[in-house]
């Protein structure tokens, strides 16, 4: 027994022994952490969180074996830095901002390596605790900075720093649903490595600055949902590599840009919900890498066979909808064999709807309604099964289906069959040379009425009262045998 016992502590010694030399060759190997930097941390934390959040307490090594949700650190010179500061609930354990008073304390500049910043879902009162982006010190940030993002913050108001231009090798800038206003300052022309440029949602107004021609590195433009206005700036076709565009939902106007044949790579253009006129421009078929445009709710005009749509081979989704478009649908559209929106409702097209576009083979949206569209829908029953209620025709009073697409249950939604409109039109040219003012009583008018629905004339005629009369008697027997 007492050699077992005798093992046992001999292990034990050993083991301690093993984990007092690996402590002491890791704590040997431990990276520090600059006062100032962890300071300027802290600091910069508190001012979101609150001051009563203590991370010296909490966080003690937070490059280390404390880390802080939402910060990461690099080592510069043989020292921890912080490079990414999230701020909000991104995660379940992520840096939450106060509902107090929110600020960026001077210290937030003194994050020398500080690569990305970003704050989600955190300034929430425009009215209680407005907060704005600060307007000087960027410069301290001009070398490190790279990416900036203020995420559903409507408590977050004012303009963009005109400052922000310093930041020279900032590569993208998100300000999405956001309280800022104000014009775009020119400044942001100058950050020429900006790759994504993102001011979706916030109530920015005025011109788009002209001076965007240099920012030859930009992947993604998106100015949508704001109160932009002016006419759109030739330096946009100066952008090469663009791959993305959306300025939609603004009050932007003027002509369509020429220069739109210089984007060879952009796959997306949306410009809905402006007040661009003047037709469509060529150069849109020259855009030929385009995937999605969206022009529709502007008051473009125009023909659309003016464009040569089968040039744009990898188009999966047109929208053109409310343009005031005339002429006829062109059938170049049914060699956009990617196409599987194509969405035309409310112009003023005129013709038949050419058939040929049942052979676009991955259309799942077609969307013709209120038009002045005419003739037989030679679509087969397959086809109107595919689309189900993805097929609008409606408010097309000279359209309609033919009679062996109605015995199926996938009759499009406000069209008729040829067969009933052909009726209704000599219903209605029938009684139009039919009709004349009877002089009675409210009963005789009812049954001139009546008499009139029926195909026969209302003349007052002895040899026509008679066979109506029996006519009547016989309907008025049969109501009584059945």
């Amino acid at each position: 027994m007492n050699c077992i016992i005798s093992v046992i502590f001999v292990t034990f010694t050993i083991l301690s022994m093993t984990q007092v030399f690996y402590a002491q060759e890791e704590s040997s190997d431990v990276t520090p952490m600059e006062k100032q930097e962890l300071q300027a941390l802290y600091s910069t934390i508190q001012g979101f969180v609150g001051d009563s959040w203590n991370g010296s307490s909490l966080y003690p090594d937070p490059c280390g074996w404390s880390p802080i949700q939402g910060v990461s650190c690099d080592i510069f010179n043989g020292f921890w830095y912080v490079t990414v500061l999230n701020i909000g609930p991104i995660h379940d354990n992520s840096l939450v901002c106060s509902d107090e008073k929110l600020e960026f304390r001077p210290e937030f500049f003194n994050l020398k390596y500080l690569k990305v910043v970003s704050f989600f879902n955190c300034f929430q009162s425009p009215n209680s605790l407005p907060v704005s982006i600060p307007t000087g010190n960027w410069e301290k940030l001009s070398e490190s900075l790279e990416s900036i993002e203020f995420r559903s913050n409507p408590g977050l108001i004012g303009n963009i720093p005109p400052s922000f231009g310093v930041l020279k090798n900032l590569q993208s800038m998100v300000l999405l649903e956001n309280g800022l206003s104000g014009r775009i300052p020119i400044e942001i022309g100058n950050l020429v490595k900006l790759k994504r440029l993102v001011l979706s949602g916030n109530n920015f107004s005025g011109d788009i600055p002209d001076n965007f021609g240099g920012l030859t590195d930009l992947l993604i433009l998106d100015f949508s949902r704001n109160s932009l206005s002016g006419t759109l700036p030739l330096t946009f076709g100066k952008m090469s590599s663009v791959l993305k565009i959306d300025i939609s939902h603004n009050f932007l106007e003027g002509k369509l840009l020429d220069e739109f044949s210089s984007l060879k790579n952009l796959t997306l253009m949306d410009l809905r919900n402006n007040r661009f006129c003047c037709g469509l421009v060529n150069s849109l078929e020259e855009m030929n890498s385009l995937e999605e445009l969206v022009l529709s709710n502007n008051p473009l005009g125009g023909d659309m066979r003016n464009l040569k749509w089968e040039n744009l081979k990898n188009l999966v989704i047109l929208e053109l909808s409310n343009m005031e478009l005339r002429g006829e649908i062109p059938e170049s559209l049914s060699e956009l064999k990617r196409l599987r929106f194509l969405g035309l409702n409310d112009n003023n097209l005129t013709g038949k709807v050419s058939p040929k576009l049942e052979s676009l083979p991955s259309l799942n949206a077609l969307y013709l309604s209120g038009n002045n569209l005419k003739g037989e829908i030679q679509f087969s029953k397959g086809f109107f099964g595919k689309l189900g209620r993805r097929f609008g025709a409606w408010s097309n009073p000279k359209l309609c289906v033919p009679l062996g697409v109605m015995s199926s249950n996938n009759v499009p939604f406000g069209v008729k069959p040829c067969h009933q409109q052909d009726e209704e039109v000599h219903l209605v040219k029938s009684n139009a040379k039919k009709e004349r003012k009877v002089s009675g009583d409210m009963n005789m008018n009812n049954t001139s009425n009546f008499i009139g629905s029926m195909g026969f004339s209302s003349s007052a005629n002895c040899g026509n009262l008679w066979w109506i009369f029996m006519v009547l008697g016989l309907v008025f027997n049969s109501y009584i045998v059945f």
